[in-house]
């Protein structure tokens, strides 16, 4: 039968890779189209724009042996080790450690993880259940089951039987609209990143032309969850008021010749773990960025990791 990982971000594409080099069967499903889940970019005329996780930083002794590969074939780059920050009361640069940035977009390094792996794009997993002793997924059974996706998404597929998986799934997550603009040109001060601090609307701006490496002038900005919760229903509608946001904390008198917004209904966890995945006595786990002290891309990749060695124990591979 094998395992079934159910989300094809970072964190399951991780758990997926350790399962298939045990020589555990292994199939990815995620809704989406293509893999990278919340490091998603989107293209605007060819050129991508990170619209989900913003950039990485490098920690564990592992996830840094697999960036400096990336490094060495061009799918990474080091960015910056400096943001700006902006409150009432005016702005300064801030140094701090080194994030990494991805030329392709950040989608583009969860394929190269995926490359091997079986996966499954645009489909919609409807129910996972335990029925006389058999795990399931949508009817079809499965070893072991793996939920690499925010709590609320995963409590949505458990089926009652599986009540000790559902009372592991305590956080809520908080919703995030991305907006991204695309000016005719170059007409702010430079920077690679901002942090906009007690703003109502929007919390942080990346320069993702500086991101990419190719100094395009494009911007994006993410809301503030408050603000994000009230435009859920209608994300469009907040474009006009995070632009307006944008072009003040920036002082920018051009306005973009594209305003688009992306929602992430369930942008980022609201809180933080000790343990660093969820592994039931039913062979159900579950992974992700808020299983971590501190949710990023690095605690995502080493979540699904641990899981999938976990699950490879348990399943005696």
């Amino acid at each position: 039968m094998g395992v079934v990982v159910v989300g094809a971000g970072i964190s399951g594409v991780m758990c997926a890779r350790e399962l298939r080099s045990a020589g555990v069967a292994v199939t990815v499903l995620d809704r989406g189209r293509v893999v990278g889940g919340r490091m998603a970019s989107k293209r605007h005329d060819g050129r991508p724009v990170d619209t989900g996780a913003s950039y990485f930083t490098v920690s564990d002794a592992a996830f840094d042996a697999v960036v400096r590969d990336w490094e060495r074939r061009g799918l990474a780059r080091p960015w910056t080790d400096t943001f700006d920050a902006y409150s009432a009361d005016g702005h300064e640069r801030k140094t701090g450690s080194m994030r990494w940035a991805a030329p392709a977009g950040l989608r583009s390094l969860v394929t190269d993880l995926a490359a091997e792996l079986q996966v499954r794009g645009q489909h919609h997993v409807g129910s996972v259940d335990r029925a006389d002793g058999t795990l399931t997924v949508d009817g079809a059974p499965a070893d072991a089951v793996v939920l690499a996706m925010p709590d609320p998404q995963a409590a949505r597929v458990l089926s009652p039987a599986l009540t000790a998986v559902s009372t592991a799934l305590t956080d809520p997550f908080q919703p995030v609209l991305a907006l991204t603009t695309i000016f005719a040109e170059r007409s702010w001060t430079p920077l690679d990143g901002a942090f906009v601090n007690d703003h109502p609307t929007i919390n942080w701006i990346a320069d993702d032309g500086r991101r990419r490496g190719d100094d395009a002038p494009v911007l994006v900005a993410h809301s503030t969850p408050d603000f994000a919760r009230h435009h859920l229903e209608d994300p469009a509608e907040a474009a006009d008021p995070m632009t307006a946001a944008l072009r003040t904390v920036l002082d920018l008198d051009a306005e973009p010749v594209l305003a688009q917004v992306h929602r992430w209904t369930f942008g980022k966890p609201a809180g933080q773990r000790e343990e660093p995945y969820f592994l039931g006595d039913d062979l159900v786990g579950v992974c992700g960025d808020a299983w971590s002290a501190k949710p990023r891309v690095e605690s995502a990749f080493l979540s699904g990791r641990a899981l999938g060695r976990a699950l490879v124990h348990r399943l005696g591979a």
